[in-house]
């Protein structure tokens, strides 16, 4: 039977949760439309298909994953940080996802190279399914942040279990029989470390030839994270020579302040950047362990890209070619690059808006690089455009962006909306917070955060219940938890509170008090059975009685 206690209240303050913002209906809405995507049967991809077959493109099956991994790492490390359980299934599923063979087969093919890649090619090469043993840093980089994350964020070498990264090459009409290809978190960063040595460092390929500075971001990073989990210190070497490398090649930057594409090998030339796409896609994630830089050349680089704040509160954008127009205005005229005078010779210089055709995911792009680094009303204001002009769709609780084809309307708000915007990049920004890379890869949680840090058990989306708190208060020795469920519908759940420090808890639903417990090891547990519905959240509080 629980224990008594005269120095719990009765009741707390009705305000007493102020102190922990909770998530807004469409940040619960995006972590939901992942949980929606991370539990479809195998081979199925809702809303997720691509503007071109075979997985070529920017849109591709990997790139929604992957940005949908790393909202779930943000939403968990800088919103929800004690619901361990919610977030640890939710990552699992997305990157058992990454694994299926749709999302990585089109190595095959593209591991042939070609003239679009490299010009000089005079005959294709010999292909090789294996999708990250050589190259193809656009899958396997982002793989290894994946399970990266999952290691630094639920204290876990699940993946770094034999045969825990698994790739099984088995077409049914061809070849001569299955091949499967094995790895683990750790000899996935081997092969990748091996990769940038034998390119001198400067980064692995993506498609073949070619060096993304973007692509190799998300690799670093993980390597970060590992570093702090082994002990060791393969970091700071790396970016040395990473640096070093790029310098060689005269740097990032071209002269118009943007991120050279990439780099080809065989040529040892840049490929220029004709639009703020893969700048801003980079810049997002460089974030982490270049700030400096990253924050100093944001003006310049977003400079005609984005309006200014209109007075509905939204931030439009503007292509590639109307930008890259103002930014000529600006450089040759001095022209105001928010004067409407300047936007509009800026459009007629441009020409019409697209209609169709293959298109970058600017938005999304420009989206979560604004989340890392601009001000909160550049951020707001590119959500609330995202509301206003695309279409957000609930279904199954999950709140998705559908597909437009289309730039522009009549009035020249942005309307082009892609799968990876949609169904990811848009979730990310709402869900990062200002310098959230920078924030995780500074101080990724370690050994001694598990050991005195309490979390909640036992729960996940599939119960169909939203988490909009989930946090522990160490100097109020309260744990916070609001719940609904995503349909209105009752539902049973049992969250167990683990790893608090010793002590008397009050339980609280609702602000009112409904247990006691007494907490003497490490081994205790607060479980607490609740009816959640949907019509009106539900508190608790696990409250830590005050010594008289």
């Amino acid at each position: 039977m629980a224990p008594t206690s005269n120095n719990l209240p009765t009741n707390l303050a009705p305000d007493f949760l102020k102190a922990w913002p909770a998530l807004s209906e469409y940040q619960a809405g995006h972590l939901r439309h992942f949980h929606n995507i991370a539990t479809a049967p195998a081979g199925e991809w809702p809303h997720m298909g691509a503007q071109v077959s075979g997985q070529e493109w920017l849109d591709a099956l990997r790139y929604q994953l992957s940005a949908m991994a790393y909202a779930v790492g943000a939403a968990h490390y800088h919103r929800l940080p004690a619901l361990r359980s919610v977030f640890k299934r939710l990552l699992e599923g997305l990157i058992e996802k990454m694994l299926h063979r749709d999302v990585w087969s089109y190595w095959y093919l593209t591991s042939q190279s070609g003239r679009v890649v490299d010009p000089d090619i005079k005959e294709l090469r010999k292909p090789w399914a294996d999708p990250v043993v050589t190259e193809n840093i656009m899958y396997s980089g982002h793989l290894l942040l994946m399970v990266s994350l999952h290691a630094m964020l639920f204290n876990d070498d699940k993946y770094d279990a034999p045969d825990a990264l698994v790739f099984d090459w088995d077409p049914i009409f061809w070849g001569l029989g299955p091949e499967r290809f094995s790895y683990t978190r750790s000899t996935l960063q081997d092969a990748i470390l091996k990769e940038m040595e034998r390119e001198k460092w400067i980064g692995v390929c993506c498609e073949p030839n070619t060096v993304f500075i973007v692509c190799n971001q998300f690799p670093i990073i993980a390597v970060r994270y590992n570093d702090v989990r082994n002990g060791t210190n393969i970091i700071d070497g790396l970016l040395d020579k990473y640096r070093a490398a790029w310098k060689s090649k005269d740097g990032f930057q071209q002269g118009d302040g943007l991120f050279v594409d990439f780099h080809m090998i065989k040529q040892d030339g840049r490929a220029p950047a004709r639009d703020v796409s893969f700048t801003a896609w980079a810049c997002a994630f460089m974030n982490s362990w270049n700030p400096e830089e990253v924050h100093a050349l944001y003006p310049a680089q977003s400079l005609g890209f984005l309006s200014k704040i209109s007075t509905d509160g939204t931030v439009n954008i503007h292509g590639p070619a109307v930008g890259g127009a103002i930014r000529a205005l600006v450089k040759e005229e001095g022209a105001d690059p928010d004067a409407p005078a300047t936007i509009e010779k800026a459009r007629a210089k441009a020409g019409p808006p697209r209609n169709g055709g293959l298109a970058k995911p600017e938005f999304g792009y420009i989206a979560q690089w604004a989340s890392e680094v601009a001000d909160e009303a550049t951020v707001d204001g590119l959500l609330r455009h995202a509301d206003t002009y695309f279409r957000p769709t609930l279904e199954y609780g999950g709140l998705y962006y559908p597909r437009c084809d289309e730039d522009c309307d009549a009035a020249f708000n942005w309307t082009r909306m892609n799968p990876y915007t949609g169904n990811a990049a848009i979730g990310y920004a709402r869900l990062n917070v200002r310098d959230g890379q920078r924030k995780m890869y500074e101080a990724p949680w370690d050994r001694e955060h598990f050991a005195r840090a309490p979390f909640v058990d036992g729960v996940d989306l599939s119960m169909g219940v939203d988490f909009l708190r989930g946090g522990w208060d160490a100097e109020r020795g309260a744990m916070v938890i609001t719940m609904r469920t995503y349909d209105g519908s009752s539902k049973e759940i049992t969250p167990v509170v683990r790893n608090l420090p010793p002590g008397t808890y009050g339980v609280y639903i609702d602000n009112c008090l409904q247990d006691v417990y007494s907490i003497t090891s490490g081994d205790d547990t607060v479980v607490v059975a609740l009816r959640v519905g949907g019509e009106e959240v539900v508190d608790v509080v696990v409250l830590r009685e005050e010594k008289s």
